[in-house]
């Protein structure tokens, strides 16, 4: 299935310019390829980490897809969700290897701030499609939400290859994701609120796979 296409989404603005990062380059220029041109000439202010300053997208897709970690992330929109950047976002962070969007094409990209030129995103129109991706991938499908029967997230033995499921912001994941589950796992919550933000539920639970199956940091 291909990435969802720049004019199925909604529009973000270009990449915004931060404090950070670096001035063009000083000296002489680097023949390698995956240097762009431009980003030599001008700077590189973009929201990536050194190790690909001035380096074309593309350049940075293709590093980042040797090392890639082997767990996917699958967002139902079903009410054009607000936390899916967010989850993008986490999602680039931990190198997950592709997200999901299941439902609605559209969701809104600013709060991923750019970081879905860097990540492999999928859409679906249902839940079929993704169990056929799942299925056919070979990996695991864990649904992440506090309802009866689940498993605290504290002892899960993460399956290496999974694809974690997370659902709207309230009402939380439908019945027909529930029950594609191969697990269900929920996140210890000590409060009174009955459920937490489904961006801040996403990260933690990408880092509780990332505890047991995580690559080295470089």
């Amino acid at each position: 299935m291909p990435d969802l296409p720049a004019e199925e989404s909604d529009a973000h603005d270009d990449e915004p310019l931060l404090e950070h990062g670096v001035g063009p380059w000083r000296g002489e220029l680097p023949s390698n390829p995956r240097f762009d041109p431009e980003l030599l000439a001008n700077g590189d202010r973009r929201n990536v980490i050194d190790r690909y300053r001035y380096w074309t997208v593309e350049a940075i897709v293709a590093d980042l897809d040797q090392r890639r970690h082997p767990f996917s992330v699958a967002v139902e929109n079903w009410q054009h969700d607000f936390n899916i950047g967010s989850i993008v976002r986490t999602a680039n962070a931990f190198a997950a290897e592709t997200v999901h969007i299941v439902g609605r094409k559209r969701w809104n990209k600013r709060g991923a701030m750019v970081t879905d030129r860097y990540q492999h995103v999928l859409h679906h129109d249902g839940v079929d499609g993704l169990i056929d991706w799942a299925r056919g991938s070979g990996a695991a499908i864990v649904a992440v939400d506090n309802v009866r029967g689940s498993v605290p997230i504290e002892d899960f033995d993460w399956p290496e290859r999974c694809v974690l499921v997370f659902g709207q912001e309230g009402p939380g994941l439908t019945d027909a994701a529930l029950a594609a589950a191969d697990a269900v796992v929920d996140i210890a919550q000590y409060g009174s609120t009955r459920s937490m933000n489904a961006g801040a539920a996403a990260a933690i639970a990408m880092h509780s796979w990332v505890l047991r199956h995580g690559l080295p940091r470089r």
